[in-house]
């Protein structure tokens, strides 16, 4: 059985590799889905794997994604098949006095599970959804959805019942012989913060020049 709040009870989810790094706690995925932009969906078509990037939000205990109707990968999401979910935030690049011991700071969540379809009013509350987090505030404003366009979507839930989440952060963990031995302990180590930061935003070509950028996106800069 495995424990919505603790999903990494589960055999499949249960960090092996530096398993000090593991973090157990429901809020911790929470954090990481809801601050991250970009998901990475694998499946097996066949024989052979396939991972594409997606974007994606969280609704309450469930992910949404959505995409093509003429793609592979949401053709076997739609009908059910295994999946693997994976999203990394890069916190910064570590240094150490070893190539060995160099490293990335980084919060990542890894999700398994089979999606299911979503259709009609819960379709239309998962795409408000994810513009919401991708896009905050565009929703209200754009055009919504066609009935054509949402023909050529399909939309998906992956439930967040099997889960882990790794956690790496600080300095170097150096060979203690790094640290009392010439030449290695008299270099440089530590760790470079990494931040994703959004720029002033480019005006479309067609947009009348009276019209401004709206309040929503000027918020996110």
């Amino acid at each position: 059985m495995v424990d919505p709040v603790t999903g990494s009870l589960s055999a499949r989810t249960k960090i092996r590799r530096l398993p000090d790094k593991a973090v157990t706690e429901r809020s911790a995925l929470d954090s990481i889905l809801d601050e991250g932009l970009v998901a990475h969906v694998g499946i097996i078509d066949g024989e052979q794997p396939f991972v594409l990037p997606v974007g994606y939000a969280r609704r309450g205990d469930e992910v949404i994604v959505h995409g093509s109707s003429g793609s592979r990968l949401f053709r076997a999401l739609a009908d059910g098949a295994p999946a693997c979910l994976t999203v990394t935030l890069l916190d910064g690049l570590v240094y150490a006095r070893s190539a060995f011991e160099s490293s990335m700071n980084y919060r990542s969540a890894m999700i398994l599970g089979s999606t299911h379809r979503l259709t009609g009013d819960d379709e239309l509350d998962a795409l408000r959804v994810l513009s919401d987090h991708l896009l905050p505030g565009r929703w209200d404003e754009a055009r919504q959805p066609s009935k054509k366009e949402r023909v050529a979507t399909i939309t998906v839930a992956l439930p967040l019942t099997e889960w882990s989440v790794k956690v790496s952060e600080g300095a170097p963990d150096d060979d203690p012989s790094d640290l009392q031995n010439e030449p290695w302990r008299s270099i440089w180590a530590g760790h470079v913060p990494l931040t994703q930061v959004m720029l002033p935003a480019v005006t479309d070509q067609y947009v009348p020049g009276n019209v401004p950028v709206p309040d929503y996106v000027q918020q996110r800069l």
